[in-house]
């Protein structure tokens, strides 16, 4: 039984709701529905749970409403699309935009939602009626094949009493044992030779069918020889002497003396302590404080190719006109699926994850199917204005992502801003928090860094030059270590000496590894960071869906909370290398709801942005 439906207007306006059901809905599932799914651009998608209910929705896009249907999730209403249609119609009839009360409307609601359950019902009884001829025909089969298999077995019992020998009883009794011994024990499988069916010891079946296959002998026996001969001519070329391997030598240049000491590292003793003449790097300001567009300089060329091109291709005024001309018409699936299966095709080639794609064209498909268009206006031009709008909404972060003022907030409570970075192997996280501290140390904070990844060779080294380069204290403890109980330590260490941020560097681990999850999500629990950043390549495609997935649904089984700790952020690593495949930021953003927080996009510590929602919307759609 449904527990609640509600007409409302995309601006929020509600304007009826069934008063016979009444039932208080425990939480707000509306709002975590208009929240999570219909502004998030999955209004697509088939159904919508939350808590123990589960919501299915429909739209009218010329009159902007939205139907939705609440119901328990452990109930499997089979009506309720047909409902929500019904009902959709039969309101949309009714529906006068200076009304705001429909009282009248509670009896048609009765009489629609009694016929959908009398055609549930009657769907449910041909179902089972549709189950019930399958099993008896079934068994009609078995009863004639039985009847044959009796027939069969008369025949084969006399013909062997003719050819055999004459010990009837005997075979009765081994029939069965002496098949298997004669198929297994010398290693031939005759896969022609038909079934043999057992009934009673008696075999049903040919007579001769678990008797050897000479011909099929031979065959095997010329197979083997092949491979002896093959393998005897392995074997005396094995005789001969093995030709030595050839040592690939160090390359010298111009005759000079080979070079003995290859370590050019900095001078210094194993913790990097006494380290002679170190000057603080300095390499100017970061590009997180400067006003600069990603991928502005490629658009720009790309606009002006494009105006050039524009140029002799210019058509007459009329053609222009009726090729643009679509009239008043209604939007229907079959107009706007060309358009679509281009833009998905579009953002593919983007490097947008596939599953991204489909799923961001249904949504404009339910978002525009039923709209007028005007008269001077293309579908594809429409298509193409709600996803640039369904993609600035996406991308754009819904709530403050101010770092700088998050840390001053933390620094009045007495307590450091910690932020931990996760992410799989080899994508950049030391690289980039050393971009990060070097961006806060510009803004006089003052930063710690704490060596958390205990699993990684060379990573506590790795950090310990970046913070000996920046000349910033770290926190370590060496290897083999609990990494939640060092990050715990470096907190109540930065706590003692008056540090405002602390930027935990964690192990890379893939998205499937049990072991390395639960150790993160351990470390988590028990610090409560302020930030938990994911690092991700920018050169992910379809991956991208599974990591963001899987780190999100690991932290959340493996947390021994109840509110479990999720990804705050995205930072996006070698945005260099990509030229125009920017669709790794949107499968990330999509698939998480997290924002990107900042771009890398270089090797030096002031190669980090932030991301320019603009400029990617218009990189994606060009």
């Amino acid at each position: 039984m449904l527990e609640q439906l509600l007409i409302f207007t995309r601006g929020g306006l509600i304007l009826w709701t069934c008063k016979e059901l009444g039932n208080a809905l425990k939480g707000s599932p509306i709002d975590a529905l208009i929240r999570s799914c219909l502004l998030e651009e999955r209004s697509a998608d088939a159904s919508f749970d939350y808590d123990s209910y589960t919501l299915k929705w429909s739209f009218h896009n010329e009159l902007g409403l939205v139907f939705v249907a609440v119901y328990q999730r452990v109930l499997r209403l089979i009506y309720v699309d047909e409902l929500l249609l019904s009902v959709r119609r039969e309101f949309s009839q009714i529906y006068d935009p200076k009304r705001t009360s429909y009282d009248d409307f509670d009896e048609t609601f009765r009489q629609l939602c009694c016929e959908a359950e009398a055609r549930a019902e009657e769907m449910k009884k041909s179902k089972q009626s549709v189950r019930n001829q399958p099993a008896n025909s079934k068994k009609q089969v078995m009863a004639q094949g039985n009847a044959k298999q009796k027939g069969g077995s008369n025949g084969n019992v006399n013909s062997g009493k003719d050819d055999g020998d004459g010990d009837g009883e005997l075979k009765k009794k081994r029939g069965l044992a002496n098949g298997t011994a004669n198929g297994h024990g010398n290693g031939i499988k005759d896969s022609s030779a038909p079934n043999v069916v057992v009934s009673k010891g008696k075999e049903n079946g040919h007579p001769d069918s678990g008797a050897f296959d000479v011909s099929k002998l031979q065959k095997l026996r010329q197979k083997g020889g092949k491979k002896a001969e093959n393998g005897g001519a392995g074997g005396k070329g094995s005789g001969k002497a093995e030709p030595k391997k050839i040592v690939k030598k160090n390359r010298v240049w111009d005759d000079s003396p080979v070079e003995s000491k290859l370590d050019f590292t900095d001078p210094g003793d194993e913790r990097g302590d006494e380290v002679g003449q170190v000057v603080a790097v300095e390499q100017g300001q970061s590009m997180m404080d400067k006003d600069e567009d990603v991928s502005s300089e490629s658009e720009e060329e790309e606009n002006e190719v494009e105006d050039v091109k524009a140029g002799p291709k210019k058509k007459g005024w009329f053609s222009s006109v009726f090729q643009s001309i679509a009239g008043n018409a209604v939007l229907e699936m079959s107009d706007l699926k060309p358009a679509l299966k281009a833009l998905k095709d579009k953002l593919m080639t983007k490097n947008v994850a596939e599953e991204i794609a489909e799923k961001l064209c249904e949504s404009v498909a339910a978002s525009l199917e039923g709209k007028k268009l005007g008269s001077f206006t293309r579908v594809s031009s429409t298509v193409q204005t709600a996803m640039e709008d369904a993609l600035l909404r996406i991308l754009t972060p819904r709530r403050s992502i101010d770092i700088l003022r998050d840390v001053h907030a933390a620094k009045e409570q007495g307590k450091p801003y910690v932020v931990v970075f996760v992410g799989v192997n080899g994508v950049g996280k030391s690289t980039n928090l050393a971009k990060v501290a070097y961006w806060l140390l510009q803004h006089n904070i003052s930063v710690m860094l704490a060596a958390c990844d205990t699993f990684r060779s060379g990573a506590v080294e790795q950090l310990r030059t970046h913070a000996r380069r920046l000349q910033i204290p770290i926190f370590e403890k060496g290897y083999e270590k609990d990494p939640a109980v060092v990050a715990k330590e470096a907190i109540q260490e930065a706590t003692r000496n008056n540090s405002e941020v602390v930027l935990v560097d964690t192990a890379g681990r893939m998205q499937d590894n049990e072991p390395l999850m639960r150790a993160l999500s351990k470390l988590i629990n028990l610090n409560n960071p302020d930030l938990v950043l994911f690092v991700g390549e920018a050169l992910v495609g379809n991956d991208a869906v599974d990591q963001l997935s899987k780190f999100n649904q690991k932290l959340a089984d493996l947390s021994t909370v109840s509110n479990a700790r999720l990804i705050d952020g995205i930072l996006l690593t070698k945005f260099d290398t990509i030229d125009d495949k920017v669709g790794a930021a949107l499968s990330m953003v999509y698939i998480s709801g997290a924002p990107v927080m900042f771009v890398g996009c270089g090797q030096s510590y002031t190669d980090l942005k932030k991301l320019n929602v603009k400029s990617i919307v218009k990189t994606l759609l060009k």
